[in-house]
């Protein structure tokens, strides 16, 4: 890390601004695939260059530290330049998977009184009337990219590259402090109301520390995380974890398709692959002879997160790609990969693997105390990590109530066997890291 002075800290500083001091400026940064087959490159300078852009826009927009922004955008370069932008300003990033209606858009909007929304042009007309139900949005940025979208925009809002056009590419990072919030990610909601979880900028410490660790990331790699931007894996190890190592971060925009998905391995060159359980079980069962029909031999690792990665699911990753898939496990709220079967581990397929270094883990029972070795419980991990949620927004008592008895109880259903290995049976509401097919 190399952090501002006075000890400031920044997400996007780290992960991006302090690359462009050295050698690794002209590195490309991030390649982008579009689903009508464009391919974009960016490096570190240029996309430092544009993430200054936008940041300079939310200044002229009146943006302060501490204000939400609401990013409802496909995985185009776009949206991670707004994300990088509004991290700058000191603002809060709240990203919103762009597949959720424009009814979730508004309930997370409306929550979090967001002053700015940065959204694509259908988006935008779907949100339609809701937009007079929230009375503190200030702007709507509109993004259309390569002027894909025919219809005009309302008079209302602001075209991104026209008030990009007119923006500095020279921006000096607010001073934030460690302890500043940073992201602003919504649980799933799958088996409860969605709750927002604030995330501070320490938590790219711990993120970049597991990229490494735990992806084996290296500068000279070529990553693929398919998780969407709206989610929270998205946003931590999608791009800000994998930038702040000095790799190239490739994202694909259009759904799940399996021939394009090989295709992307081959022609790129991807060294590390991250993706769900969801979407390797569709390879899985998908036709038999497909993967040997492309070049996988540039895959050095390859690890999954989400839900319960099954035993025959690591076995087909041997058989296919040469290599067992490696699980990880994390939640919105714990900001960071907290175990995993990392690189060189012989865990047993199917395991989540063993806590990260400094992580302490259990699995408890009613009472909140440890229950034998091979029990089922509520999987427990000590509080006080970097990457530690600091809240849900505007429910204090909720947070509170996950911590008793001297942990952070994460409501996820695990066991711990005799060599020490954790098996996940059961995944709640924090699970929101790639929650749905179409958020791959």
């Amino acid at each position: 890390m190399a952090w501002l002075p006075g000890g400031a800290l920044n997400m996007a500083h780290e992960a991006i601004d302090r690359h462009t001091r050295g050698r690794l400026a002209r590195k490309v940064a991030l390649i982008w695939l579009g689903r009508n087959g464009e391919r974009e490159e960016y490096t570190f300078a240029q996309v430092r260059d544009q993430s200054n852009r936008f940041a300079n826009v939310l200044l002229s927009l009146g943006i302060v530290k501490g204000d939400r922004i609401a990013i409802h955008l496909d995985r185009v370069p776009e949206s991670y330049f707004a994300l990088l932008g509004i991290l700058k300003t000191g603002a809060i990033a709240c990203p919103v998977f762009s597949g959720f209606s424009s009814e979730t858009l508004r309930d997370r909007m409306k929550e979090t009184e967001a002053k700015v929304l940065v959204t694509h042009p259908q988006l935008r007309r779907g949100l339609g009337d809701l937009v007079y139900e929230l009375f503190g949005l200030q702007h709507i940025v509109v993004v259309n990219k390569d002027g894909r979208d025919p219809e005009h925009p309302e008079t209302a809002d602001l075209d991104y590259y026209e008030e990009m056009s007119k923006a500095s590419t020279t921006f000096a990072t607010l001073q934030t402090s460690p302890y500043d919030t940073g992201l602003l990610h919504y649980t799933s909601g799958v088996t409860g109301e969605p709750k927002g979880v604030l995330l501070r900028h320490q938590s790219i410490v711990q993120q970049a520390s597991t990229a490494r660790s735990v992806l084996d990331l290296r500068p000279g790699d070529v990553y693929w995380c398919t998780a969407d931007p709206g989610w929270v894996v998205g946003t931590t190890y999608g791009c800000l974890a994998p930038w702040a190592v000095g790799a190239t971060v490739v994202v694909r925009e259009g759904l799940f398709e399996a021939e394009a998905w090989y295709s992307l391995i081959q022609e790129e060159r991807v060294t590390v692959w991250y993706s769900a359980p969801t979407a390797l079980r569709s390879l899985q069962a998908g036709c038999l002879d497909l993967p040997e029909r492309y070049d996988l031999s540039s895959l050095r690792h390859v690890a999954s997160v989400g839900e319960v990665l099954e035993a025959d699911t690591v076995e087909w990753g041997i058989g296919v790609l040469g290599m067992p898939i490696r699980n990880t496990w994390l939640q919105t709220e714990t900001g960071a990969i907290m175990c995993a079967v990392r690189p060189a581990m012989d865990a047993p397929p199917g395991s989540a693997g063993k806590p990260v270094s400094g992580i302490g883990m259990a699995v408890l029972g009613r009472d909140f105390q440890r229950v034998e070795t091979g029990a089922a419980g509520n999987l427990a991990i000590r509080p006080g990590w970097p990457a530690m949620f600091q809240g849900y927004w505007g429910d204090t008592d909720e947070y509170n109530s996950r911590f008793r008895g001297g942990w952070y109880v994460t409501d996820d259903m695990a066991r711990i066997d005799t060599d020490g290995y954790i098996w996940i049976e059961r995944r709640t509401d924090g699970d929101s890291t790639i929650a749905t097919t179409s958020g791959y």
